[in-house]
């Protein structure tokens, strides 16, 4: 069975280079993906982007990350409107599958009310310990929604066939997940921010903050093999590669 992929894009960030990569200098614009799922069984949704509240104003909304960042995101580019634009009903996917909690990934969650949420455990229990939460820049406003909840530990096959997988990669906070998908064109890896550009994974170069730098390698070493496998990996934020994903609705892969 395999499934098809669509790319969407819930607005950009302007960020210093350095939060991406350790050493890089200047600012980089950065886009902020989101991917729809199609399954015979199901849709499902990887990440749900930005929150309305950053669209209305980021000082609320990001706290002590607000001075990092640049915000480009207009209203139309919420998954609900991107979700809309393109003939999907943002109340009716089966699945919201979050890489992680972080603000730029989790953000949207308010706007997909009836998914059933998948998560890695260790990623929802560090979003609900204080300590952890200012750690790892979390902010429960972005994933405390009431949805129906799935917590894994480790892999797990969404929809039992292998087509579409959560992989544990962390690292870039405690319970960071990617997904692997079949598609019509072959083997996919969407990395969320385990892998932010295609730098990080050429030049195994960390950025400057992560949870666990030992186990963000250890993902980038399991990524890389993948890679060589023949899985197209698709870098989280990297908006020279992002240019050349066709954008939904038509099919990524």
């Amino acid at each position: 069975m395999t499934v098809k992929l669509y790319a969407i894009t819930c607005g950009h960030l302007t960020m210093p280079v350095s939060l991406l990569i350790e050493g890089g200098e200047g600012t980089l614009k950065v886009p902020i993906p989101a991917y729809l799922i199609e399954h015979k069984k199901g849709v499902a949704l990887f990440d749900s982007g930005m929150s309305l509240l950053v669209q209305r104003d980021k000082h609320k909304a990001l706290g002590p990350l607000e001075p990092h960042f640049e915000v480009h995101f207009e209203p139309g580019e919420e998954i609900a409107a991107r979700l809309a634009s393109i003939g999907r009903d943002p109340d009716r996917l089966d699945y919201l599958i979050n890489s992680h909690l972080h603000f730029d990934h989790a953000g949207g969650n308010a706007l997909v009310p009836n998914a059933r949420v998948i998560v890695q455990k260790r990623e929802w229990e560090a979003g609900h310990i204080p300590e952890l939460i200012e750690a790892n820049y979390y902010d429960p406003r972005d994933y405390d929604h009431g949805h129906d909840l799935m917590q894994v530990d480790g892999e797990h096959d969404v929809f039992g066939d292998g087509s579409v997988r959560c992989i544990p990669t962390h690292g870039h906070t405690p319970g960071h997940q990617s997904l692997y998908l079949q598609t019509e064109s072959g083997e996919v890896v969407l990395c969320g921010d385990a892998c932010y550009l295609r730098r990080t994974l050429d030049e195994l170069r960390l950025p400057v903050f992560v949870a666990d730098r030992d186990a963000m390698l250890a993902s980038l070493h399991r990524l890389r093999e993948l890679q060589k496998r023949g899985a197209k990996i698709m870098y989280g934020h990297d908006p020279e590669f992002w240019r050349s994903v066709p954008q939904a609705p038509a099919v990524a892969a």
